[in-house]
């Protein structure tokens, strides 16, 4: 059974940081690319990162590159997601996804199984 927990959220001031952690279970981690998404009240979900099964390859939405990292650990069968120099637009909840084992994308579509989610709010 395919399980992805995240956590690592929470209350961070603008211009902080936090870091987001999503622990995967139940599949074969190292074998398949991974995203973190993001959606907030109202809106759709959204695209943050994509990370390649090795960790070699990276890709970022405009609306974060330069502010987020993503990483992973084979080893631990996590993903990470470091995010620096937040704004209070970065509230959201946050999910962490599983590929569905094609090209990995920035698409909703293209991702099988997410988190529960956890929650980041930038405020003052």
């Amino acid at each position: 059974q395919v399980q992805l927990v995240e956590s690592g959220g929470g209350l961070a001031q603008p211009g902080g940081s936090l870091r987001l952690s999503c622990a995967a279970s139940g599949f074969t981690f190292s074998t398949y690319a991974m995203g973190w998404f993001r959606q907030a009240p109202g809106k759709e979900r959204e695209f943050l990162a994509v990370i390649s099964m090795s960790g070699s390859t990276t890709y970022y939405a405009d609306s974060v590159k330069g502010r987020f990292t993503i990483a992973r650990d084979n080893s631990k069968k996590a993903v990470y997601l470091q995010m620096n120099s937040l704004k209070p637009a970065d509230t959201a909840l946050y999910y962490c996804a599983k590929d569905r084992g094609g090209a990995a994308g920035t698409s909703t579509t293209q991702y099988d199984y997410w988190g529960q989610g956890t929650q980041v709010t930038v405020s003052s």
